[in-house]
């Protein structure tokens, strides 16, 4: 087995000298995996779940947003950018640390299992309220934190970009389960400043990455800021962005198509 990673690592190896610098993501994010495979005696690899490769309601509202017509109303899309988040929360509370208790009803007495992780939910602002907003409807008892980060333009043909940090609200994350939502993870670098800045307050149990659509660069950015315990939830990784930083196909701006256009 290891003599088949090798190989195949020093294949790829030759492929990102040719391609990489095009930008053709899936070569490069195979190639850092291909690599951790190789220099690592019992490689754990983080979980990263894309939900579009199930079947399951969450394409439906996936359709939706994607959908130009549906994206002339507002209402509509922040609804299902906050279904999204309940349901990829329940999904992510089957991961959580569980431990029995006992409960008494009127007609007797029985175990059941409740999580004991003590949580705190993040959002990124503007984009990310509706969907920090489903999880916070599965996680009601959790703390909650925000992250002023966005992202700007550092040149005059806006094909390239930087991120800025400038506000935070958050509660000590030191030994909690941390996660952060952010409806889009185009470039990681918004996601990778806000981690930055939310575990100065602590070191969490547990990262989660929460993400309506993604691409395969900004989830491995993110997961270079991340360790392999951690976890990254998408909607869909689509295949890239377009030359101004936008997630293709993707389905635009979400901050403005959930709150309007900014100036």
């Amino acid at each position: 087995m290891r003599i088949l990673l090798f190989s195949s690592f020093f294949a790829l190896k030759y492929i990102k000298s040719c391609v990489c610098s095009t930008f053709l993501p899936t070569p490069c994010y195979i190639f850092n995996y291909m690599s951790y495979l190789c220099t690592h005696k019992n490689p754990k690899i983080m979980q990263v779940t894309d939900f579009s490769k199930q079947n399951s309601v969450m394409n439906h509202y996936m359709a939706e947003l994607r959908d130009k017509k549906y994206q002339q109303n507002r209402l509509l899309f922040r609804n299902n950018i906050e279904r999204i988040g309940q349901l990829m929360a329940y999904e992510l509370s089957k991961t959580l640390t569980y431990k029995p208790k006992t409960v008494t009803t009127p007609l007797g007495t029985l175990d059941i299992p409740l999580a004991k992780d003590e949580i705190v939910i993040a959002t990124v602002l503007r984009a990310g309220l509706p969907f920090h907003e489903g999880f916070l409807q599965v996680f009601d008892k959790a703390e909650n934190a925000f992250v002023s980060a966005y992202r700007m333009y550092t040149n005059r043909e806006h094909t390239e970009v930087g991120v800025h940090t400038e506000y935070m609200a958050s509660p000590s994350v030191k030994g909690k389960t941390l996660i952060i939502c952010d409806p889009m993870l185009a470039t990681g670098g918004s996601m990778a400043a806000s981690i930055e800045a939310l575990v100065k307050t602590g070191k969490p149990k547990k990262i989660h990455v929460a993400c309506v659509i993604a691409t395969p660069e900004g989830v491995d950015v993110v997961r270079q800021a991340l360790s392999d315990d951690d976890a990254i939830w998408c909607a869909a990784i689509d295949p890239g962005m377009n030359e101004h930083k936008y997630i293709v196909p993707g389905f635009g701006d979400c901050g403005d198509l959930c709150y309007g256009e900014k100036l």
